[in-house]
């Protein structure tokens, strides 16, 4: 992919739901939801405060995050869908457990 996104914005790729319920029933396609799951693929450079200096974003590539509904801008990039959205658009980085 050849997209920077700017400012406070990421590019997120959706993370396919699973086919089957935990009873084992399969979903159709029309049923099922957008995942509001995914995986950041690129990050801007950061916020400008109001002093002029750039604050780095807290998320980076490769984080799986957690995102709101009817957050960000689809678009279609070399055939792949993404969403654009601003950092303050996610709700929460999933973190992996060490159990």
């Amino acid at each position: 992919m050849n997209f920077r996104p700017l400012h406070d914005r990421v590019v997120i790729r959706r993370i396919e739901s699973k086919e089957r319920t935990p009873g084992g029933i399969l979903i159709p396609d029309t049923a099922k939801e957008k995942p509001q799951e995914g995986e950041v693929v690129a990050v801007g450079p950061g916020a400008r405060g109001e002093a002029g200096k750039i604050h780095p974003l807290d998320v980076t590539a490769g984080d799986r995050i957690l995102f709101g509904k009817w957050s960000g801008t689809e678009v279609r990039i070399d055939g792949i869908e993404y969403l654009i959205m601003k950092e303050s658009d996610l709700l929460g980085v999933l973190e992996t457990s060490c159990h």
